[in-house]
């Protein structure tokens, strides 16, 4: 399989060259002897710009050739390599097409960095609620209604800003949709980080560039082979202008990127066309149902599936859920007894991320679970119904951006910051969607879902009074 950076770092290697260049362990020569065991393989292709090596941001060579065959295997005009991970993306996308004061349609349940992108450019960013899924319990998708009525209501609207999946693997075929952006003139930009596999079809979900979405952001390091930060966005528009998007993404992205992570994802690559090439899925398909029959095997435990009609489920995604009454935190700290981590957990349930690969390897370690869930009798009581968020299905900030700045940030009791606007994202992580956003008003609901979290021991990114009880909001 061709691998362009990959074999042009690996002869660099091989060359043995003296290093009088960055980085400062030289080859690996100069490092930690404590740490140089697990480092000193890797080293050796942590290089920086060399001759025949390439540049990320003016790619000519060995680059740009790893980076045609990624476009050449996703069937879009251009792909470029992401050492930021799939943020550098999304941020350089919403730049690229949106202007200050621009309306912009956006799925309410993205991921933080698409909120980063859109406060970035100052833009006017009008919310859309996605449909919530019974089994799952967690907002899934868009629905074609609602994308409707929003470009009805907001004609000007210079973008729509998808994110399909959600974190749990669930997502609609967005042709439909994509066709009725461009039928109104304007371009649909997708987060589809936890999709970078689909493209391999054969039982996996449609992806949004087969719907014909503009840019698709690739998370390649949560699927594919690919080390942690690696991603690809992938440029297919006739309403974008290339030359920008590639003039945010130098801007944004580091100008000393890794070339362990460029080379993973020339190998991710590889990798992805490798399972095309002798028609793979199948066996993984397989592989993953064996995971799946075997977990509901096991007393206490069962996979959920959406039961909706329109959506797709990930193969890759397995969620877990107790039917013994016991939360999802709780599972998670049994899978933990055991070893096992998982990739997040909420209230109903935990999520697992199996490989793109032969996963009969995992039922061999599960047959340890079972016991642990028996012994187990410690039931818990869920407060919150649902991640729902309450409110109007289309809905736009009460205080815009560009006013933020007239206001004044001021550090409140959680309680009194009911009625007023938050002045910091509230965070979960995972998976990263915001709870609060900055400028969206603080209610009751939103401050109770708030302690329950932090009783719980979730992770909470953003506000740090949060965990104090306090929390910023703006102020005239």
């Amino acid at each position: 399989m061709e691998t362009p950076l990959y074999s042009a770092l690996l002869n660099h290697a091989n060359a043995k060259p003296l290093s009088l260049h960055v980085p400062g362990h030289k080859n690996g020569a100069v490092f930690l002897k404590e740490a140089n065991h697990l480092y000193r393989d890797i080293l050796h292709i942590d290089v920086t710009e060399l001759t025949g090596l390439d540049d990320l941001h003016d790619p000519q060579d060995v680059i740009l050739a790893a980076q045609q065959l990624t476009a050449n295997v996703y069937g879009v005009k251009n792909s470029y390599f992401l050492v930021n991970g799939s943020t550098v993306g999304n941020l350089a996308m919403i730049l690229s097409t949106c202007e200050e004061g621009d309306e912009v349609l956006v799925q309410r349940n993205s991921h933080k960095s698409i909120m980063y992108g859109l406060q970035l450019a100052g833009v006017k960013p009008i919310f859309l609620s996605p449909k919530m899924d019974e089994e799952y319990h967690v907002p899934s998708y868009i629905e074609i209604e609602t994308v409707r009525e929003a470009l009805d209501l907001f004609p000007n609207a210079k973008a729509l800003i998808l994110t399909s999946p959600n974190y749990y693997g669930l997502s609609i075929d967005l042709k439909e949709i994509v066709t009725l952006a461009h039928g109104h003139g304007i371009p649909v930009l997708v987060d589809e980080a936890h999709g970078a596999h689909f493209i391999i079809g054969n039982g996996f979900p449609p992806s949004a560039i087969e719907a014909g979405a503009d840019i698709v952001i690739h998370s390649a390091h949560k699927t594919l082979p690919a080390m942690t930060m690696g991603s690809y966005l992938h440029f297919n528009s006739n309403y974008i202008n290339q030359e920008t998007i590639e003039t945010y993404l130098s801007m944004l992205q580091s100008s000393s990127p890794s070339y362990p992570i460029m080379a993973s994802l020339d190998i991710a690559r590889a990798y992805l066309k490798g399972i095309i090439d002798d028609k793979k899925q199948g066996d993984i398909i397989k592989s993953v149902k064996d995971v799946k029959t075997y977990i509901n095997s096991i007393s206490g435990i069962e996979v959920v599936e959406s039961i909706d009609p329109v959506v797709h489920n990930d193969p890759l995604k397995v969620t877990i859920r107790s039917t013994n009454k016991l939360s999802g935190y709780q599972l998670q700290e049994l899978f933990e007894a055991n070893n096992i981590n998982v990739e997040l957990a909420n209230y109903y349930h935990c999520l697992c991320i199996l490989p793109l690969a032969d996963s009969s390897f995992i039922i061999n370690k599960l047959k340890h679970l079972n016991l642990s869930l028996k012994k187990t009798e410690r039931p818990y009581k869920i407060k919150a119904k649902s991640q729902e968020q309450k409110g109007k299905r289309i809905q736009s900030l009460d205080i815009p951006y560009s006013h933020l700045k007239k206001y004044k940030k001021r550090i409140v009791e959680m309680e009194k910051a009911v009625g007023y606007y938050s002045a910091e994202a509230i965070i979960p992580y995972p998976p990263g969607i915001p709870l609060i956003i900055v400028g969206e008003k603080i209610t009751t609901e939103l401050i109770e879902k708030i302690k329950e979290l932090l009783e719980l021991g979730v992770n909470i990114q953003g506000d740090h009074h949060i965990k104090k009880g306090k929390i910023s909001i703006y102020m005239k």
